[in-house]
């Protein structure tokens, strides 16, 4: 906190006013499945991004990252909208935008969620940036508010056709527990996360396969899956069983089914999961990550071979489940483990990627955290 206090007051001149944050994720289960409305379970990681802003009184946006080395985007905020110049800063950008924000702006941010690692840092630094926003310009927005005003940001500003998801966690994840996430309505119910009493570690596996969501991958599959529903006549993939599935095959394409076959799958395996989560019954729950990855690699087809071999040396290696999470094309996978197989599962990992030739990946874990947060200084 203090060292993006000074640097702020070292690239801009003067003091901020106020000091933001908001995590990553890591998705439990339910991938895929936010713009479809289902139901998601997500948890906020420790890993966050903070925001440091002050307003100006010329009209400007200045935008810097300790991560570039301070380097200063500007833009005149009447120049703010869809198409506008600017690189990782459309997100910044975005948000202000969607917020409807015409005041002049500094802004300087430093992140420690992992890139195109699926751990959402995208999220992590609109949510961040809104928070802040919201408490300095008093606009008194709801969480809610906020997380459809960060989603607004993605789909229509940077052009990421995201669902929800990953701006609610970062907005209102909470400290030791899960979060059940209703992508209709933003309900949410915590899900205690206890692995440490049960004797295990959520291991997360970077592949550092990184992966890009913008080009055109995931807007394909929502287009599948939104496209199923209207000629299956209903809402969303939230409104259709698999009995509806199978009898309305001939109305989609081969395509289409398979990926509302995910979406109808997955929300299923969401409900069971917190049943699993209940009654502590962490074998069932490894079960069903299981159960995900295959589903996400076979019908959804977003893994890619540095996922898939991350998640099959986990559970050759003891892990009760394993999966990819994020968007897919890259990214990282998890692995429900025992504590004492840690290290185990790490070498084992090792091993596979070395014996393919793929990039050393990179591993860490995280017991589920607070949401975002900001005050005046």
């Amino acid at each position: 906190m203090t060292s993006i206090l000074a640097n702020f007051e070292k690239i801009f001149g003067h003091s901020a006013e106020v000091i933001s944050e908001a995590p990553g994720r890591v998705n439990l289960i339910g991938e895929h499945i936010d713009y479809s409305e289902g139901f998601v379970l997500p948890f906020a990681i420790a890993d966050r991004t903070h925001a440091a802003i002050a307003r100006r009184s010329d009209g400007k946006i200045k935008i810097a990252s300790h991560q570039r080395r301070g380097k200063v985007f500007s833009i005149s905020v009447s120049d703010v909208k869809p198409g506008s110049a600017g690189d990782w800063e459309k997100y910044v950008l975005g948000v202000i935008w969607s917020l409807g924000v015409k005041d002049g702006l500094d802004i300087l941010v430093d992140g420690s969620v992992p890139a195109g690692a699926g751990l959402s840092s995208s999220a992590a630094l609109e949510c961040s940036v809104a928070v802040g926003l919201n408490e300095l310009l008093r606009l008194n927005k709801s969480l809610e508010d906020l997380a459809r005003a960060t989603q607004k940001a993605e789909n229509d500003y940077v052009g990421m056709p995201c669902g929800i998801m990953d701006q609610s966690v970062s907005l209102m994840g909470k400290s030791g527990a899960a979060l059940l996430l209703d992508c209709r309505d933003l309900s949410t119910q915590s899900v205690p996360f206890n692995v440490a009493e049960a004797g295990l570690e959520l291991l997360i596996i970077d592949t550092q396969a990184h992966h890009a969501l913008v080009d055109g991958g995931y807007a394909e599959r929502r287009a599948s899956c939104e496209s199923a529903a209207a000629k299956l006549g209903v809402k969303s993939m939230r409104d259709l069983t698999l009995e509806d599935l199978e009898s309305g095959r001939d109305k989609i394409s081969d395509t289409e089914f398979i990926r509302a076959h995910h979406a109808v799958t997955e929300i299923s395996r969401v409900l069971d999961s917190v049943k699993a989560l209940s009654i502590s019954d962490f074998e069932t729950l490894g079960k069903l990550i299981n159960a995900s990855h295959v589903s996400l690699r076979d019908d959804y087809t977003v893994s890619c071979q540095e996922l898939d071999v991350a998640v099959q040396a986990s559970l050759n290696a003891g892990a009760l489940g394993s999966r990819m999470v994020g968007g897919g094309f890259g990214g990282s996978a998890i692995a429900l483990v025992r504590a004492a197989d840690v290290e185990k599962t790490e070498s084992a990992v090792l091993d596979a990627f070395a014996k393919n030739g793929y990039k050393k990946p990179r591993f860490f874990t995280s017991l589920p955290s607070a949401g975002a947060s900001a005050r005046l200084i």
